[in-house]
This record gives C-alpha cells, structure tokens and sequence, in this order.
C-alpha cells in the first residue's frame, strides 16, 4: 500500500476536538487515508518536504453553480440585483450543451483546487441540449475533487408565473425519473465515497410545492440528501409572502425540507425563529459571502447562526454571480463581513478557516472528512507561507485568512496529488483555459 509523508511543516492545523495545532510536524497518508498525525514520522514511501508551510485540511465548497464559470463578467448582469441577473444570464445559459457543461465544470473544479478546495458540491437545475449531470460528474473525475454533484431542476416558467425562460424548464415527471436514474447511477454511501448525489429543486420561485413535496420524499427514500436556494434576498422574501404568505423558513419547513440532510444556500434574510428553526432541526447552510456582496443580497447572520449551533458551510457560488471561484478567499470575506455587521470581535480567523474545513464537511454529512486525524480521509492542502503574501506574519496560521497565500502549494485528496507546485497535477491547464474562452467567445456571438 503506498505511502506519502508530508513533513516538517511550520504548522499542522488539525481541526480534531481540541483544535489542536501542532508545530513541526508530519502527516503520514496511507491507501487514502491519514494514517499518522504528530512529530518525527518515517515512511519508506514518497517524502513530500513542507518546511515553510501550513498543512490544513481541504477547504469544503458547499454550493457552487459550475457551469456558471463559462459566463463570468457577462455585461447586463454586472450591476442587477439577483432577479435582474438571472433574467440576463437565462437566455446565455440556453444555449449551452454537455460540451459546454463539461468545460465549464472542469474550468470551475481546476479553479477550486487550486484555492485549497479538496471537495466541492454542486448545484445544476438547467440541463438545455441534451446536457446531464454527468457532464459535471465526468469533469471531477477527471480533475480528481471529491463531488457531491446535485440534481437540480427547474418546473415553473414565466408563462405559469416563475423567473425561468419556458425553454429551461422540465415537467416535473421527467425530473423525478432522472434525479431516480442518477441516484441508482453515481451515488456512492460508503465512507470515502468520491461522488454523493443530492436532489436540489432550484429555489420556492422556480418549482412547484408538489416537487418540492415528492423531491424530499425521493430524498429519504433513497438515502440521499436535499439542496435548495433559500432566503437569498428581499426579492426572495417578497415573493414567498405574496406567492406561499410565509416567510422562507416556514415554507421549508411546511414541505419537509428541514433536517440534518438539508442544506439550504445563502440564508440572508434568516430571521431569529428561522434561525432557531434550523438550529433545532440540524439543517444547514451554504454561505455564499462574495456572491452575496456582488448581487447587493445583504450579510448573511452566520454570527448569529453559528451562536445557536447552525451548522455553517462555505459556498463560492456560480462565477457569473461571484465571479471568482476562490474558497479561502470566501474565508476571509465571511470573516470580514461578519466584523462589518457586528464588530471587530464577531469572527476570528481561525473560526473562519473552521467553518471553511469541518464546517462544510459538517454541512454535507462527510464525517470522514474535515479534519486531519487517522482514519479520516486524506484531503489535504499545504500552504507556502515564505512567500510575500504571508512575509512578516507573526501568526501562519492567521496569516492563510488575513494575508495568504490565495492558492495550495500542494493539494491531495483521498491520498492523491491533484495540485504539485502550485500547478493542476491532472489536466493541461493551459489547453483547458484556450477551450474555455473558445466556448466563451462562441456564446458572446
């Protein structure tokens, strides 16, 4: 069984029950798995050298929109709040197929890895063309991030009263049998599983009552989990007061979609009973911080939710709407929005790296990931800190949220290096991006 050990890193942040920080240490991976954490180990295998650096678990994306990487900066949606945006973006995304999906996610998976991300979720609702979620599944295979790929979907055009363009959405049957089909296909519940699959209705504005009802219901049939937008912004609590007269938490709740295997998007305009409500009820949430600041939705109350025991994950969120897919930047924007609304005191920055680690892996039900302990998954990032971002900190650890560096030295999950150098280990970068702006090109006419 092949070993590699990453050793004499300045600082091994474990995120374990005592957070503990260990300095001088090693990190012995074994067959995927961390098989040692502490100081003076030995291996007959690779010897992968970390002097100068920060070894920390894989950074966890708990919400991303992968095929949005293919429209970053589009003009007409840089200055629209979240309605206006996706009427702009509707009409581009149309005309996407599996080529499209695919290139973009690869773009999107390269993009993650390199900020530290060793496992990323992902929502995708629109499947024009003949597109399906194996696009996206095939791309993290290929790029080697542990998925958890979601099976969206979106039911309720404009003709019948919703924000989607007819042309994107699918009857509710027909959604139901495939998100069936990739369940049976591609989930995987075993512990270390690469690819989990979830069911992901896209928001209360784009589907019905009766398929959020039946999605949930599929869900806890076949084990699996659920994922939706929710309390983005005020638009989205003025629709759900006119169109359901209730606010977001209770029309969850009404249609079953809370839980220890729920985890809602965004949650901005979460009020102090739908915070207690998810507190009670384990559900989680994907905080989206630069994706809220560009669409003008507002800052999230993670202070408030983290107080009351709210499990708190890190999500980019699509890059037509962030456009960046960079998860320890997302850290250190949580960190600083939450000093914004509440003061200098409200957040550390070690907190911050928590809920970009064990708090996603939490939020997506990997108890196997998250932190660096044996047994647990070897999804690893290590950080250079000699350079000159982090020149002059007195706090390496600190110095990853406050300064940096914004991109992995070296990345490795379930044992394997996907970033060597600073450099995607497992596709042609430079190709991929040459692809990507091609599609990009073809799409802007």
């Amino acid at each position: 069984m092949s070993e590699i050990l990453i050793r004499n890193a300045d600082v091994v942040v474990t995120m374990d029950a005592a957070r503990r920080e260990i300095a001088r240490a090693d990190v012995l991976l074994r067959g995927g798995v961390i098989a040692a954490v502490g100081q003076g180990l030995a291996t007959s295998g690779e010897v992968v050298e970390a002097r100068g650096c920060v070894v920390t678990p894989g950074l966890v994306n708990t919400h991303h929109h992968l095929y949005q990487t293919l429209t970053r900066a589009v003009p007409g949606g840089q200055d629209a709040l979240l309605f206006g945006w996706l009427r702009t973006l509707y009409p581009i995304w149309a005309q996407f197929g599996p080529e499209e999906m695919r290139i973009s996610a690869l773009a999107g998976l390269a993009e993650l890895a390199l900020s530290g991300c060793t496992m990323t979720s992902d929502h995708l609702y629109l499947y024009p063309n003949g597109a399906r979620l194996e696009d996206t599944i095939d791309a993290a295979r290929e790029i080697g991030l542990r998925f958890h790929p979601t099976r969206g979907a979106m039911s309720i055009g404009e003709s019948a009263g919703g924000l989607p363009p007819d042309a994107l959405v699918e009857e509710e049957a027909a959604i139901l049998r495939d998100m069936e089909r990739v369940v049976d296909a591609f989930h995987d519940p075993a512990e270390g599983a690469m690819v989990r699959v979830g069911l992901a209705p896209c928001s209360p504005f784009s589907v019905s009552r009766d398929l959020m009802r039946e999605a949930a219901a599929l869900a806890r049939d076949k084990g699996v989990m659920l994922h939706t937008h929710l309390a983005e912004n005020d638009e989205d609590i003025a629709y759900s007061l006119s169109r359901f007269g209730c606010r977001p938490g209770q029309y969850a709740e009404d249609l079953g979609w809370t839980g220890d295997d729920v985890w809602h998007a965004h949650c901005v305009k979460l009020d102090g009973s739908e915070i207690e409500l998810f507190a009670r009820s384990r559900t989680g949430v994907a905080h989206c911080p630069c994706s809220n600041c560009r669409l003008g939705s507002g800052i999230a109350p993670v202070r408030g939710m983290r107080d009351r025991g709210v499990k708190v994950g890190l999500g980019v969120d699509g890059s037509a709407s962030n456009d960046a897919g960079n998860l320890i930047a997302e850290a250190r924007q949580t960190l600083l929005l939450q000093r914004v609304a509440r003061g200098a005191d409200a957040m550390s920055a070690r907190e911050a790296l928590e809920i970009a680690t064990l708090g996603g892996a939490r939020v997506l039900g990997r108890g196997d990931c998250g932190s660096l302990e044996p047994g647990k998954r070897a999804d690893i990032a290590v950080w250079d800190v000699s350079g000159i971002e982090a020149a002059g900190s007195w706090d390496p650890v600190a110095a990853l949220i406050l300064c940096g560096p914004s991109r992995v030295r070296d990345l490795f999950v379930e044992g394997r290096q996907v970033v060597r150098d600073g450099h995607v280990a497992t596709v042609d970068l430079g190709r991929l991006v040459e692809t990507q702006n091609r599609l990009a090109r073809r799409l802007a006419g």
